[in-house]
């Protein structure tokens, strides 16, 4: 996972294996989770909800300075694999 992110995981991060045989570690076997908040959720479903949440309330992101970051991070994440 992390050679796939191109960094090491964050504190609150973990890898989830999807079939559930850890030493499966095929990338389309494995799962991002942060658990920052609760138990855990897996990161593609929070940025899902975040850019819900963004276009939905855009004066709010914008007050937040949230679209500046929001275009620096995709323009970031244009040169991930």
């Amino acid at each position: 996972m992390m050679q796939h992110i191109g960094r090491d995981l964050l504190p609150e991060e973990t890898v989830h294996h999807i079939n559930g045989i850890r030493s499966d570690n095929r990338i389309e076997n494995l799962e991002l989770f942060n658990s920052r908040h609760g138990p855990g959720q897996r990161v593609v479903d929070k940025v899902d909800f975040a850019i819900e949440i963004l276009t939905t309330y855009p004066a709010f992101a914008k007050a937040a300075g949230g679209w500046k970051n929001l275009v620096e991070i995709v323009h970031l994440s244009d040169a991930l694999p």
